[in-house]
C-alpha cells in the first residue's frame, strides 16, 4: 500500500496521510465483494479515476473513494465508520516506518494525552509544513505536565523521537473520524491483527461471546440498583472484557475498575483503555502483576479469562485453582464470569486432586452456572475448547444446593442463542429452582450438587434436554410426524408397485452396436448449424430472492445439487421493474454451469430465471436431425475431458469444445423415451427414499435426546415407539424434582 498526504472526509486536518488504495482495498472499505467494485467503475462515470499504479493494478485516492462512497450511498459501511476506516488504512500504510507495537502504543498514548489535557494535540494554526521537531517538543511538554508519574503515556512517547510527529496528526484524524478518543482507540485496537501485533490479538474473543458475557453480567441493572459498582479482571491482558462491559454503561462516573496483568505493556494498554472509556483516573487501578489492588474497593462484578496454556502444558488443577482464587475475591451478592478450558471446567476429570477441588467448589454453593461453549469463539485459538463458569456469592435460597448446567457447544452462538441463554441464567440468579411456576431453562438443566458430587469428577453437562425442549412443539409432534412419514412411505411403495405391475420391470433393451460408429461433433458445431442456441444468465441481486415468489431461480447451487430447486424464487413484479431485459426459460431448456463444476439441469416447466454464471442451451426442434433436451444434457454430462482440479481457476475446456455423437433421429427418439422412463422410475424411488429418510431422522433425533423410546409391547411391531413422559425423563436422567410447567 502506498500513502500520501490528502484530507480525510470530515477531518479538520488537511494533512492526514491517507493511502492510495487498490480495488481490493476499496471492496474492504465498502464491505462488498471485489467484483462489485469493477461493476461500479464500469457503471458510474463519476467513480474516482486512478491516480497511480498501472492498468493491471490501478491505485485510487483513498479520500476521493471515501467521499464517493458517502455521496453515492453505495457500499455497506456506515459513514462514520468509513471515515475511521480510511484513517486506519493510512496507519497500516505506516508499518514500513513504525512497528505494529509502536503504532498501538504511541497512537494510544497520544489519544490518552488528548483526553487528559482536554484539547487537541496540534494547535488550531498548525499546518502540513510545521516543523516536526517543534510539534513533537510541544507534545512532550504536555505529556510531562499531564502524566508526571508516568501512569499512562510518558514512557511510550519517550521511546520515540520527532520522527513520530506525523502520528500526532494521525491521532487527531482518528479522534475526529470517531468523534472521541475512546472510539478512536477501540478502532485502533480492532486493527491489531492487521498491524501484526499477535500478542494483542491472540487472546481476543469473538463479538458473539463478548455479547453473551455482557448480557450475563447485567451491568445496567446492577448500576440502577446499586448506583455505583466495582468491576475487576485479575487476568486483564489488553482489557477486552472490561472494555466490552463498559460499553454497556451510559456513564462510567460511578464505576470503579480494578485489573491486574503481569505483562507491563499490556497492563498500560488496559490502563489507557479504561481511562478513555470514561472511568475516573482516581477510580481505576491496573496492577502490573497477578494481584488486584483490593484496598480501593471490593469487586462487585468480576469478568476474566484464565491465562491460556497450550494443550501439552495445560493443567486442569491450575485452571480450577485459578477459579478458586477468583471465588475468594467475591463478597456477598457479587458475581464472577470466568472463561477457561473446557477440559478442566466441564469435561470428566482423571486425577483425584482436581476432582476433589472441583467438587469442593460446587459444594461451597458458589457456582451458579456452568456453560459449555461452542468452538471458534476464540478466533486465534481454533483448537481451544472454552467453557464459562458463573459464580455468585450467597445466591437466592431457591438455588441452594443446585447448579444450572448448559451445553451450547453444538449450536452457533447467534444473537438469539445469547439472549435466551442469558435470560435462563439471569432468571435462575433471581428465582432459583421453583417446582411449579418457575422458568424452564431453554438451554440448561438445574441439577443437584449432591448428584454431581456422587459422580466425583464426572462431566458437568446436562443429564437431559431442558424441559422447554422436551415440551416443545417439535418434540411433542415427532410421533405424529413419524407416522405421517411412514404412511407416505407406504403410499409411495404402493404407487411404485402399481407402476411396476402396469408397465413391467425396467428394461433398457440395449444391444451392442455392430457396424460403423456414429460420427463425432461438438456443441460448438451444433450451435453454428442452428440446432442449439445458447443464452446468457443474468446477474441477480440476492436481496430480491424470496421463498414464495412466482419464478424459480436456477443458479449453480441448484444445478449442481447443492441447493433445492425452488428454494430461491423471485416475485414477478420485482422481475418486471428491476430486470427489464431478463428473459425467462422455455419448457425443455437445458440450464448449465461450469463453475464450480459441470452441472446440467433440464427445466421441463420453463418460466424460470437463470442466475449468472449459469447459462441456457435451447434445442431447435425444427432443425434437421434434431436432438431433444434430455438427450443433449445426457451426452454433455458424460463428455470426455471435462473435469477440473480443485485448484484450477477455470475449466480446462470451453463447453463449445465438448464432443458428443451425432445420433440418428431414431436413436435420439428411443434414447429420449428411455431417459423419460428412467426419470419416472427415479421419482418413484426418490419418494420412498425421502419418506424413509424423514422417518429415520425424526426417530434418531428423538432417541438421541431421550424423548422417544422403542415400544416393548409384544403385540406391537419391534420398531414401534412412544414419547417418554416428563416423569420418565426426570427419573431416567436423575434431573431432580418434577417441573410440570411447560415452556
Amino acid at each position: 500500500m502506498v500513502h500520501r498526504r490528502v484530507s480525510v472526509p470530515g477531518s479538520s486536518h488537511p494533512f492526514a496521510a491517507v493511502p492510495y488504495v487498490s480495488m481490493s482495498e476499496i471492496a474492504t472499505l465498502a464491505r462488498v465483494k471485489r467484483p462489485v467494485v469493477s461493476t461500479w467503475r464500469r457503471r458510474y462515470s463519476h467513480f474516482p479515476a486512478p491516480v497511480a499504479g498501472n492498468a493491471g493494478r490501478p491505485l485510487f485516492d483513498g479520500g476521493q473513494v471515501a467521499e464517493w462512497l458517502i455521496s453515492s450511498g453505495l457500499g455497506n459501511t456506515d459513514h462514520a465508520e468509513l471515515r475511521s476506516d480510511v484513517a486506519l488504512f493510512g496507519i497500516v500504510a505506516l508499518t514500513d516506518r513504525f512497528s505494529g507495537w509502536q503504532l498501538i502504543e504511541v497512537l494510544g498514548s497520544l489519544l490518552c494525552l488528548r483526553k487528559l489535557d482536554g484539547r487537541p494535540l496540534a494547535g488550531p494554526d498548525a499546518g502540513p509544513d510545521d516543523d516536526d521537531r517543534t510539534l513533537w517538543t510541544a507534545v512532550m511538554h504536555r505529556a510531562e505536565r499531564m502524566d508526571a508519574e508516568d501512569e499512562f503515556v510518558l514512557r511510550e512517547l519517550r521511546s520515540v523521537d520527532a520522527a513520530a510527529a506525523p502520528l500526532v496528526r494521525f491521532a487527531e484524524d482518528l479522534a475526529d473520524a470517531a468523534y472521541n478518543e475512546r472510539g478512536a482507540y477501540e478502532r485502533l485496537l480492532a486493527a491489531r491483527a492487521r498491524l501484526g501485533v499477535d500478542a494483542l490479538a491472540a487472546d481476543a474473543v469473538s463479538p458473539e461471546l463478548l455479547s453473551l458475557i455482557t448480557q450475563l453480567a447485567d451491568l445496567r441493572v446492577r448500576l440502577e440498583r446499586d448506583q455505583s459498582i466495582t468491576l475487576a479482571d485479575p487476568h486483564a491482558r489488553a482489557g477486552d472484557l472490561l472494555a466490552a462491559l463498559l460499553r454497556e454503561a451510559d456513564d462510567c462516573e460511578n464505576i470503579t475498575a480494578l485489573a491486574a496483568e503481569p505483562d507491563e505493556r499490556l497492563a498500560r494498554i488496559a490502563r489507557r483503555r479504561l481511562l478513555l472509556a470514561g472511568v475516573d483516573e482516581l477510580a481505576l487501578d491496573v496492577q502490573t502483576g497477578n494481584d488486584l489492588e483490593e484496598r480501593l474497593a471490593d469487586p462487585d462484578l468480576i469478568v476474566t479469562q484464565l491465562p491460556y496454556r497450550p494443550g501439552e502444558d495445560r493443567s486442569a488443577l491450575a485452571a480450577l485453582e485459578g477459579i478458586e482464587r477468583v471465588a475468594d475475591l467475591l463478597a456477598s451478592g457479587s458475581t464472577a464470569l470466568v472463561l477457561g478450558p473446557a477440559d478442566a471446567l466441564v469435561d470428566a476429570l482423571r486425577g483425584t486432586e482436581e476432582s476433589q477441588l472441583r467438587s469442593e467448589l460446587l459444594r461451597r454453593n458458589i457456582v451458579e452456572a456452568v456453560i459449555a461453549l461452542p468452538g471458534g469463539v476464540l478466533p486465534y485459538r481454533p483448537g481451544y475448547r472454552p467453557a464459562l463458569w458463573v459464580l455468585t456469592r450467597d445466591p437466592v435460597s431457591a438455588a441452594d444446593g443446585k447448579v444450572l448446567l448448559a451445553d451450547i457447544s453444538a449450536v452457533s452462538l447467534t444473537e438469539d442463542v445469547c439472549s435466551r441463554l442469558a435470560e435462563d441464567v439471569l432468571l435462575w440468579r433471581a428465582e432459583g429452582f421453583r417446582a411449579l411456576d418457575g422458568h424452564d431453562p431453554r438451554y440448561g438443566r438445574a441439577v443437584d450438587v449432591a448428584v454431581l458430587d456422587r459422580s466425583f469428577g464426572g462431566p458437568l453437562t446436562p443429564p437431559a434436554p431442558p424441559a422447554s425442549a422436551i415440551w416443545s412443539r417439535t418434540t411433542t409432534e415427532r410421533p405424529a410426524l413419524i407416522a405421517e412419514a411412514e404412511a407416505c412411505l407406504e403410499r409411495a411403495a404402493d404407487e411404485a408397485g402399481s407402476y411396476q405391475d402396469t408397465h413391467g420391470p425396467y428394461r433398457g433393451r440395449v444391444l451392442r452396436r455392430v457396424g460403423r460408429m456414429p460420427r463425432r461433433t461438438t456443441l460448438g458445431a451444433l450451435i453454428a448449424e442452428g440446432k442449439v442456441s445458447r443464452l446468457k444468465g443474468h446477474r441477480i441481486d440476492e436481496d430480491h430472492l424470496v421463498r414464495d415468489g412466482h419464478h424459480t431461480v436456477l443458479g449453480p447451487e441448484e444445478i449442481t445439487g447443492h441447493g433445492a430447486v425452488g428454494a430461491r424464487r423471485m416475485d414477478r413484479l420485482v422481475l418486471a421493474t428491476a430486470y427489464d431485459r431478463v428473459a425467462l426459460t422455455e419448457p425443455g431448456d437445458v440450464v448449465y454451469t461450469l463453475a464450480p463444476r459441470l452441472g446440467l439441469y433440464v427445466d421441463h416447466d420453463g418460466f424460470s430465471v437463470v442466475a449468472f454464471p449459469a447459462r441456457v442451451l435451447r434445442v431447435n426442434r425444427a432443425a434437421e436431425r434434431p436432438l431433444t433436451p434430455r438427450v443433449l444434457a445426457a451426452l454433455l454430462g458424460v463428455a470426455r475431458n471435462t473435469g477440473r482440479s480443485p485448484s484450477a481457476v477455470r475449466a480446462a475446456r470451453r463447453i463449445e469444445d465438448y464432443q458428443l455423437p451425432d445420433l440418428d433421429p431414431e436413436d435420439v427418439e428411443r434414447f429420449d423415451a428411455l431417459l423419460a422412463e428412467t426419470e419416472r422410475r427415479e421419482r418413484l424411488l426418490r419418494a420412498q427414499a425421502d419418506a424413509l429418510a424423514e422417518a429415520t431422522s425424526l426417530t434418531v433425533a428423538g432417541l438421541a435426546d431421550g424423548t422417544l423410546t422403542l415400544d416393548r409391547n409384544v403385540n406391537q411391531p419391534p420398531y414401534a415407539m412412544h414419547t417418554l413422559t416428563m416423569d420418565e425423563l426426570s427419573s431416567s436422567s436423575h434431573a431432580g424434582r418434577r417441573n410440570d410447567a411447560p415452556a
